[in-house]
């Protein structure tokens, strides 16, 4: 088998003895020419690991900004890896990270940087989280809900059964070494981005939310640290692997 399609590919001279009486090439002839192999590959779906069409790697994108993905791994709520992130990488649909690109040069230029924890997440990633809802195992309890009833999450607004993020115009994010008064993912109220009153991590979150909203994104009130991109067009809910 040829290496790739290269290899397969028949020379130009192989070729201009191929067409037809308008001059086009028969497929039957550029078949016997390539080789069933190299006409698969031509009609092949994009390759495993590639970001849905439209989207990019933030990090193609916006190098600087740094990236926690927690699902990826066991330091979350759910206390594992969650399904849909093979990858600790962030995606994001095109206009949306170019969108955080540029609220990360201003973030670089007042002397900071962003970091994400979640970007696009695949449908059966939220599935996930439904599962895991619905079942016995508390252990993540006092980190990361201890005021709050395991069944009680989605009726608050913590998690939802449909996600903007599987969308890829939905990011959590915060700054590098700035206190925003509790962790991410932390579900309570003491989370809500207005909920803090005084003090330096009330302020932290007000420069984070006006400087998301310079550049296009609007902050979810129940967590300081969810943004989604407004005025997006042909929003379409995904369910590719990251990987």
């Amino acid at each position: 088998m040829p290496r790739n399609l290269i290899d397969a590919a028949p020379s130009r001279r192989a070729l201009a003895h191929m067409p037809d009486r308008r001059g086009r090439f028969r497929l039957r002839d550029l078949a016997r020419a390539c080789g069933v192999a190299a006409l698969a590959a031509l009609a092949a779906p994009a390759l495993a690991g590639e970001p849905p069409p439209g989207f990019a790697r933030l990090s193609d994108i916006a190098p600087g900004v740094a990236q926690q993905m927690r699902y990826a791994g066991s330091n979350n709520f759910t206390g594992a890896p969650v399904p849909g992130y093979r990858a600790a990488q962030c995606w994001l649909r095109l206009d949306a990270a170019r969108a955080l690109a540029a609220a990360q040069a201003e973030a670089r230029a007042k002397g900071f940087d962003l970091v994400v924890y979640d970007c696009y997440r695949p449908r059966r990633a939220v599935a996930a989280f439904v599962d895991w809802s619905k079942n016995d195992d508390e252990k993540t309890k006092p980190a990361y809900y201890p005021n709050v009833e395991k069944r009680e999450l989605f009726a608050q607004g913590y998690i939802a059964e449909q996600s903007g993020h599987s969308t890829g115009l939905a990011v959590d994010l915060g700054v590098k070494g700035w206190d925003f008064g509790t962790p991410f993912d932390f579900f309570d109220r003491r989370s809500w981005t207005g909920a803090l009153k005084r003090g330096v991590a009330r302020l932290n979150r007000a420069r984070l939310v006006a400087l998301m909203r310079r550049h296009g994104f609007d902050n979810y009130p129940r967590e300081w640290w969810h943004f989604t991109l407004r005025g997006a067009k042909n929003v379409e809910s995904r369910d590719v692997e990251i990987e």
